[in-house]
């Protein structure tokens, strides 16, 4: 059975996009399914012990949902500085072709039964020339799920990137709310409740997960997270 692509994009940089969707993958592969990860465009990465550029996001996306494609599949582009991909690419004397991009996401999903796609920051961070993420879920015929770091600020990034989305006529399956720390403040709890208000209810509420590593058990525990916090079967939508 073949669902739609998931691409899961943020209200920001550093709000947890690739600990949620490590979360996810691992809890859908446990139920049973062939989950296919591509992280199109890395940047910030350093050299793995082979002396060559490696994507830990990938990496990790990799390891949570056993998907059994090379690092190079699953991450097509991996830049080194940690800026947005289009100003890495240009530092680096790289040019960012998305018709490749979209030919390693089509091997992926051609042998998985689900894919999940993980931007880089949010929507309108630039790739290449006049191309965004936002244009490549588009490409991508991709559902999108809005992770939204619950701190100060959220409402107003979360409303711009579903208001956005749906704008230039994305589909946007939901959102989940993460929390980044273990004490949360009078902001990250009271997001849940005005976000219900303006964008519905919740995909998911996800705890504070702490450190994650690529070990079985923190793969079960995250799977677990998942399964507990978020609407699971709702991310499952026949193609």
């Amino acid at each position: 059975m073949k669902f739609r692509n998931l691409f899961i994009t943020g209200t920001d940089t550093g709000i947890g996009k690739t600990t949620v969707l490590s979360a996810i993958v691992a809890a859908i592969h446990r139920q049973g399914w062939r989950v296919g990860v591509l992280k199109p465009v890395e940047t910030g990465c350093y050299p793995g012990p082979d002396g060559r550029v490696l994507p830990h996001d990938a990496a990790q996306l990799q390891y949570f949902s056993q998907c059994q494609l090379d690092l190079r599949s699953i991450c097509p582009v991996a830049l080194t500085e940690p800026l947005a991909p289009l100003v890495a690419a240009r530092r680096e004397g790289v040019c960012i072709d998305i018709n490749r991009i979209a030919e390693a996401h089509a091997a992926v999903a051609a042998a998985h039964d689900l894919t999940c796609i993980e931007g880089a920051g949010g929507l309108l961070v630039p790739i290449a020339p006049g191309v965004t993420f936002a244009d490549l879920a588009a490409r991508l015929d991709a559902l999108v799920v809005v992770v939204v770091g619950s701190k100060l600020g959220a409402i107003n990034h979360a409303l711009l990137t579903i208001r956005y989305a749906q704008s230039v006529g994305l589909r946007v399956l939901g959102y989940v709310v993460n929390f980044l720390t273990a004490e949360a403040d009078v902001a990250a709890l009271t997001n849940v409740d005005v976000l219900a208000e303006w964008c519905g209810p919740p995909l998911g509420v996800i705890p504070y997960l702490g450190v994650v590593a690529m070990t079985g058990e923190c793969r079960q525990r995250l799977a677990d997270a998942a399964e507990a916090h978020i609407r699971m079967n709702e991310l499952l939508v026949p193609c």
